[in-house]
């Protein structure tokens, strides 16, 4: 079945991808593999990187922006943001995934059109990679991040974040939260898209040489072994053509929070892969978009 805005759980159809064995994962590489499934997979990095530039050079009328300002000693420690015309409506922030290891803030520019053309704020993070970094101090630099734009931005706060940003996206309203009480409290969205929620797996991955996560730290930055912070509302959103382990992992927060008593849901959007499930965050009409900043 295919999900709507709403729980319901849906099967990972594993015996359509190498790899799996009936309901055991036998290649944990090729599980975590998105490019090798997706048509011109290889190509979509400079299609990104070239849109964000377009973005920049050509922003919407009345728009104003600020790149690189610092929120930390780091040379990543900086955020780009986006204004629209008057008081925006509030904070939205949007956080690059890439494993943990890859790309800048300044690739997903673009992603910033939808949410700026419905009068948001829109803030993009950098933070600083792995090896450089782990994955819990990754954790500890878009808190701080998210601080320090808050500061600037009033009215509510909304998160989104795609991959291993999404996995940093719910962190934030884990308990303890990073992010000052003040601040957290101003948290009233968030949108893990296509996250990665339990990282236990990735430390069974030849990309564990990079990230170099142990089993203490992957249990205490996985979101989904972690309590979600009281009324925290959640979206769990990931396309329906990615792959199996990338629904398993958006099915299993939306699963495990639900019990916990917030108000999580599970969408399976239609048609989309781990590439293009982003794209509607450039239409100010699409449903993630008003979902990010109604």
């Amino acid at each position: 079945m295919r999900c709507g805005l709403s729980i319901s759980w849906c099967a990972p159809r594993q015996g359509r991808h190498r790899g799996y064995n009936g309901g055991m994962i036998q290649d944990f590489d090729d599980a975590y593999t998105n490019g090798a499934y997706i048509p011109g997979g290889a190509d979509w990095p400079a299609r990104w990187t070239a849109s964000a530039e377009r973005f920049r050079e050509h922003l919407p009328a009345r728009c104003t922006a600020e790149y690189g300002i610092p929120y930390g000693s780091g040379e990543r420690n900086r955020y780009d943001l986006y204004l629209p015309e008057g008081g925006p409506k509030g904070l939205a922030v949007f956080i690059h995934g890439g494993y943990w290891m890859k790309f800048q803030r300044s690739d997903w520019s673009h992603l910033a059109q939808g949410a700026l053309g419905r009068g948001w704020a829109v803030a993009m993070p950098g933070y600083t990679l792995a090896p450089e970094n782990s994955v819990s101090g990754m954790t500890s630099e878009i808190a701080r991040a998210i601080t320090a734009v808050a500061a600037r931005i009033d009215g509510p706060i909304r998160i989104a974040g795609h991959s291993a940003g999404g996995h940093l996206a719910t962190r934030m309203i884990c308990e303890p939260s990073q992010v000052p009480e003040e601040v957290v409290t101003r948290v009233d969205q968030v949108i893990s898209i296509s996250g990665l929620h339990d990282l236990r797996p990735l430390m069974r991955t030849a990309m564990n040489g990079t990230l170099k996560l142990t089993e203490l730290e992957a249990r205490n930055e996985s979101p989904a072994l972690r309590r979600p912070r009281p009324g925290s509302r959640v979206m769990c959103w990931v396309g329906d053509s990615e792959r199996p382990e990338f629904i398993r992992q958006n099915d299993l927060l939306a699963n495990i929070w639900h019990g916990l008593g917030i108000d999580i849901a599970a969408h399976h959007e239609a048609g989309r892969h781990h590439f293009d499930v982003i794209e509607d965050l450039t239409d100010p009409a699409s449903a993630l978009a008003r979902l990010f900043a109604p």
